[in-house]
């Protein structure tokens, strides 16, 4: 990041989801099995394995923004979100055992909570699961809820910093260099509910979102232009993730199927506490985990910081500006990383957390950027998620009635990270798309005289060839 740019950190989810009816609400009856614990059954890693002893309390909050939610409840629903992070770690982790990853879980849990909102019966049941929705019902909405207003509070409480070289607020209007930023830091967070304006939808599922998630009605028209609205919608996303994530939505991902898309982005400024001298940044070699080696252009600092070290695993907790918000590094012994990494779970994070102490520590840290995009439709399916992405997808809370050929259709996350001496910037966008499951007709067509046919291109509707066939005869060689 050069002095002249942003210090940001836009963690942005958005749940594109192309439904065709309303809801009644949430839903109410998943399996509670779903427990947040950290061993994630047959889907996560296994906490307790990696260090001996018994794991303090975690997450332990001192929260006030809803007084009606009891703080061990959340506490229980953000070591959920905790634990799921694992779980898609680990997921991901499978399919691209050699590159670097980064992705937003914070983003997907809400994304999915608005979504899961409308799911019912063994949906509902695979979904809280694996997503670790310890809360039921709208409880589990009340605690999203709760978070979003801590963000927000700490937001308003965020201490003013000077930027490094100036900084800019997110407008798109750079202040002039090296003059006090008014926003050193900021937390936001936004969500938006996009319906096709032809269907009705059901009164109390869209409350709901309104309710938790103080989700903004955006009337599109899916139908009659869905390109118009896909790229709407992507401009929405773009806004709020500092033009990093321009396109979430690829060409043909919404068409005349789609009925309703929610969206929802997270954007964090910061920088750090401490900045990095780039007068000390130079190359250092780095092993990747295959063993070879590159010179990587490497940060240095010595400060006092949280430090623990464990059974030879070292972390470091690395402060932004407000001092409310830090970067954990988890470094694993030399030559066991692949081992920590698989067995590293919600009690073995708690642990070193607690060990962690106040030490003067001489830091050597790299400059990194990494950019991902995958689909997370196996990713859900490995942990569990089968139903919501087939024609016994029950997303009946979200139309009037109790029938609902809603499905999952796919789940797209895109991720941008660069790490530098002044701080971090990353944006992130989920998106799942819903189509409707419709029953067609059922026509015979037995093509057994002449006919004519010809082959288009289909974007110009030029067509290519033309022909008639009317001697069956000489149709085929033989």
């Amino acid at each position: 990041m050069t002095a002249d740019r942003r210090t940001v950190l836009a963690l942005t989810g958005a749940l594109l989801a192309g439904v065709t009816a309303g809801c009644t609400g949430a839903a109410t009856d998943p399996d509670e099995s779903g427990n947040g614990d950290g061993n994630g059954g047959d889907n996560g890693p296994a906490d307790g394995d990696l260090f001996d002893g018994e794991a303090p309390d975690f997450p332990q909050l001192d929260l006030t923004t809803d007084p009606d939610l009891e703080p061990a409840r959340l506490a229980a629903q953000v070591r959920g979100n905790v634990a799921v992070s694992f779980d898609l770690l680990a997921q991901l982790r499978d399919d691209a055992p050699d590159e670097n990853l980064f992705f937003s879980p914070y983003s997907v849990s809400v994304a999915l909570a608005m979504t899961y909102a409308g799911a019912r019966g063994e949906t509902a049941t695979e979904m809280a699961d694996a997503l670790r929705y310890d809360l039921e019902g709208e409880d589990l909405h009340a605690a999203f809820a709760a978070l979003e207003g801590e963000f927000a509070q700490r937001n308003e409480d965020g201490q003013t910093v000077e930027a490094p070289g100036g900084a800019n607020d997110g407008s798109g209007d750079d202040d002039d260099a090296g003059a006090e930023d008014d926003l050193g830091f900021q937390l936001s967070s936004a969500n938006a509910v996009w319906r096709d304006e032809g269907y009705a939808f059901d009164d109390g599922y869209v409350e709901l979102l309104e309710a938790y998630y103080e989700a903004g009605q955006h009337l599109a028209d899916f139908r009659g232009s869905p390109e118009a609205a896909r790229e709407e919608i992507n401009a929405w996303v773009a806004e709020r993730t500092n033009d990093r994530i321009e396109d979430l939505l690829p060409a043909d991902s919404v068409d005349e199927s789609t009925r309703l898309v929610l969206t929802n982005a997270v954007y964090f400024l910061a920088a750090w506490e401490h900045d990095f001298d780039p007068a000390n940044t130079e190359p250092a070699t780095f092993t990747s985990l295959d063993g070879s080696e590159t010179e990587v252009r490497t940060m240095h600092q010595t400060q006092r910081l949280q430090y623990a070290a464990v059974d030879g695993h070292q972390l470091v907790e690395l402060p932004y500006a407000n001092e409310d918000t830090s970067m954990v590094v988890v470094l694993p012994a030399e030559g066991e990383f692949e081992s920590v990494e698989a067995a590293f779970g919600v009690d073995d994070l708690a642990i070193m957390l607690e060990e962690a102490t106040r030490a003067e520590v001489e830091l050597a840290f790299p400059k990194f950027g990494i950019e991902s995009k995958f689909s997370l439709v196996e990713v859900m399916q490995d942990l569990g998620v089968t139903t919501a992405f087939d024609g016994n997808a029950d997303f009946s809370g979200m139309v009037e009635g109790d029938d609902s050929d809603l499905f999952v259709d796919d789940i797209v996350h895109q991720s941008f990270l660069e790490v530098d001496e002044e701080g971090t910037e990353a944006a992130a966008a989920t998106g799942v798309v819903m189509a409707e499951t419709a029953v067609p007709e059922r026509v015979e067509l037995t093509v057994d005289r002449p006919f004519l046919f010809y082959i288009r291109d289909r974007p110009t509707e030029t067509p290519l060839f033309l022909g008639r066939v009317v001697d069956g005869e000489t149709l085929q060689d033989d």
